[in-house]
């Protein structure tokens, strides 16, 4: 089979589409012929070889990739085979091996997909939007909101999006580009704001037309993230899951309580415990899908051009979530 292997740590360069061993499932496990392979962020992290990433960096050789969709071909010992046939979608965890045309998991880690369902959709949903529903649990939207969402036109940021219009929301999407802020408009935002011209914040100030901020879904940090930690008002809420300016939003004890403001941090095992452990929020989050309440952005490339795919995502040239197809 086809793969994308990686021998070494450092730049995209590392990728490599070569063939690798055809993977025979195990003992209770399932084996999946991959129709779309997720890319994530942290995959870039893992192939860096950074030491400082917050997982332990993986043996080599390995195939990268930690979710992906398709159709089960064969099963392992102590599996009934009316699984063979059958669509899947699948989170490997640290596992990974997505990247390729063919890979294992445990059957009980697996879920079916209906007829129909869209397996790059599918594979967006099994890990961004689980992580999507963790954020609005912390922070639900409510009708009359002003919510603020950076980073918009991202997997993540496209479903809070959607979450919060559908919960009668004034939302005010930011992105980087003008292709980006068009997608984001088109997602049903109110106000879809490029953060990289120069006179954005005036801008913002025009979309909140005398309103203040209610509610502030935070992944960036850095200096966008201090311009709308300034124009939230008093008592609105700040949900906080990561920084990738590089550094997280500013703001002292001071400001947050003299505002009453409230700041929460959405990610962690201690939410994941309190909302049933990743499976219940997978099997949620492929609900909202086939429901049609949440729709995920997808930006796919070839499996060929895994480096690429990497090289684009790590530059912030991809919208929604960046998804390989074999």
């Amino acid at each position: 089979m086809k793969a994308i292997r990686q021998h070494e740590f450092g730049g995209p360069e590392v990728l490599v589409y070569e063939e690798a061993p055809e993977p025979a499932p195990g003992p209770g496990q399932v084996r999946i012929a991959v129709r779309a392979a997720g890319v994530h962020l942290l995959d870039t992290t893992f192939r860096s070889g950074d030491p400082n990433g917050p997982y332990p960096l993986p043996d080599l050789p390995m195939i990268p990739g930690r979710e992906s969709a398709g159709v089960v071909d064969a099963v392992g010992e102590g599996v009934d085979e009316a699984w063979i046939g059958r669509r899947v979608v699948a989170h490997l965890g640290f596992a990974s091996a997505g990247y390729a045309e063919k890979t294992v998991r445990e059957v009980e880690s697996v879920h079916e997909l209906p007829e129909g369902a869209d397996f790059a959709e599918a594979v967006a949903m099994i890990g961004t939007g689980r992580t999507a529903l963790m954020v609005l649990e912390v922070g639900p939207p409510q009708a009359g909101d002003v919510v603020v969402v950076p980073a918009a036109a991202g997997g993540l940021g496209t479903l809070l999006v959607q979450a919060a219009k559908r919960a009668g929301a004034y939302v005010v999407g930011l992105a980087g580009g003008a292709d980006k802020v068009r997608q984001v408009a088109a997602n049903g935002a109110d106000a879809a704001i490029d953060y990289r011209a120069g006179d954005w914040t005036a801008v913002l100030d025009e979309a909140l037309a005398g309103r203040e901020a209610s509610l502030f879904y935070d992944s960036v940090g850095g200096e966008v993230g201090r311009a709308v930690f300034e124009r939230l008002g008093r008592g609105a809420r700040m949900v906080v899951f990561g920084w990738s300016a590089g550094k997280a939003t500013e703001g002292t004890v001071e400001e947050i309580v003299n505002r009453g403001l409230s700041v929460t941090g959405a990610l962690g095992p201690h939410l994941l415990a309190k909302l049933g452990g990743l499976r219940a929020l997978e099997e949620r989050a492929l609900a909202e899908l086939a429901a049609g309440r949440l729709r995920p952005a997808v930006h796919t490339f070839p499996l060929a051009e895994a480096a690429e795919a990497h090289r684009a995502l790590e530059h912030r040239g991809t919208t929604g979530k960046v998804v390989l197809v074999p």
